[in-house]
This record gives C-alpha cells, sequence and structure tokens, in this order.
C-alpha cells in the first residue's frame, strides 16, 4: 500500500496521520485544540498535551487516518466487540479488532476505519468524502437481518474483504447499528458498497445491473 504517513514526534509518542484516510470528522481538533490546530504549520503539535490524553483523543478519531506509537511499547488496544455503525448519507465506521484485505492483496490490521458506501470513493474501500460531493442520500435504516447468526460464544477479528466490482464481505462476530438505534448481529455477510442497493446496509446484488466498478 502506497500512502504518505505523516510523523509529529513527541517525548513519549509518535503521531502518525493519514492524510487520505481524513474525512474532518474532527474529533481530533475539537478533543485537543492546542495539539490540533489546521491554521498552524504543522498542524500537529504532540508536545502540547500530555501523552494519556493524547492517546484517548487519536482513538477516538474514528477513520483511523490518526494512529500512534508509543515508545514505550504499549500499544492501541481492540474495542472487546467488533461494531459497523451507519452514518446516515455517509460511510460505515468500524471499529473493532479488523483486518482488512485491500484491493492488490496487502492485509492490513486495523482497530478503526471509515469504508465507503456510497460507491464513489477513489480510496476504495475507504472513504474519502465522496459521498458528499455526488449527493449520496441514505437514512441508514436497517430492515431484515441479513446476516448469518453467530455461533455461541463466537469471537475473533473481524475480516473485511472485496468482492470483485461487488460488496464488503464481512466475516467474524460484529454488530451493525443504525443512528436511531437499531442493532444487528451477525457472523458473516455482505455489506452494500456500491450504493444502489435496495436493502442497505446489505447488498441486494444491484451493482450487478448497473455495472459496477470498483477495481
Amino acid at each position: 500500500m502506497n500512502r504518505r504517513i505523516r510523523s509529529y514526534e513527541a517525548e513519549q509518542l509518535i503521531v502518525e496521520y493519514d492524510p487520505k484516510r481524513c474525512i474532518h470528522a474532527e474529533e481530533c481538533v475539537h478533543g485537543l485544540p492546542d495539539v490540533f490546530d489546521a491554521g498552524r504549520r504543522p498542524w500537529i503539535d504532540p508536545s502540547r498535551a500530555a501523552t494519556a490524553d493524547l492517546v484517548r483523543t487519536i482513538e477516538r478519531c474514528p477513520t483511523g487516518a490518526l494512529h500512534y506509537r508509543r515508545r514505550d511499547g504499549k500499544e492501541e488496544q481492540a474495542p472487546a466487540s467488533n461494531t459497523v455503525r451507519i452514518d446516515a448519507d455517509g460511510p460505515l465506521y468500524v471499529t473493532g479488532r479488523l483486518r482488512i484485505t485491500l484491493p492488490g492483496g496487502e492485509i492490513i490490521d486495523e482497530t478503526r476505519a471509515a469504508l465507503c458506501r456510497c460507491g464513489h470513493s477513489k480510496d476504495k474501500p475507504f472513504c474519502d468524502n465522496s459521498h458528499v460531493e455526488v449527493g449520496f442520500a441514505d437514512a441508514a435504516t436497517i430492515g431484515d437481518n441479513r446476516l448469518k447468526a453467530p455461533e455461541d460464544g463466537e469471537a475473533g477479528a473481524l475480516e473485511i474483504s472485496l468482492a470483485h466490482n461487488g460488496p464488503l464481505l464481512v466475516r467474524g462476530p460484529f454488530e451493525i447499528h443504525s443512528p436511531e438505534g437499531a442493532t444487528v448481529r451477525g457472523a458473516s455477510g455482505a455489506l452494500c458498497r456500491c450504493g444502489a442497493s435496495a436493502t442497505k446496509p446489505f447488498c441486494d446484488g444491484t451493482h450487478k445491473s448497473i455495472g459496477f466498478e470498483a477495481d
């Protein structure tokens, strides 16, 4: 994966920033405005806050654009459960123990990501805010649960791969949450990423009839 990751060093940790994955959710700016100031160059100055505050704020970044490397070797701990949160008119925000297979076959381990569901991102599978540009509209409701039911006690990573010019294929125990508070649980399924399914967030095969091209 050829990405330009920018690094900002402090005494106890290094902040890493991937500008391609930033969609300006602004959790960082609101959380620590002295550290994250878009009007300053460089815009990140980790020396302006305590390590614990930096870690807490970075872990609230829903896209995974921000990460940290602690000099004491401690790593970010993934949430206890895997969650997919649907954003109305926007992406899928995914948190947990994530293993994401990218278009070229590279597998990355993640804890946070925003995944495109409008079909127009130029950085698939990640969201790049193209949903705003194209006027993507979806209320983010959940209809019938189309996920395979999890087995009792099933746990582990959430594996996310990409069907060729098709949906996100998700395998592993997880929950989907809608903005109005509905929740469904499952262990595997196909989530729409062409933006045209009539059963969003689930795939209904519409990508075939509209000639969706993702790769």
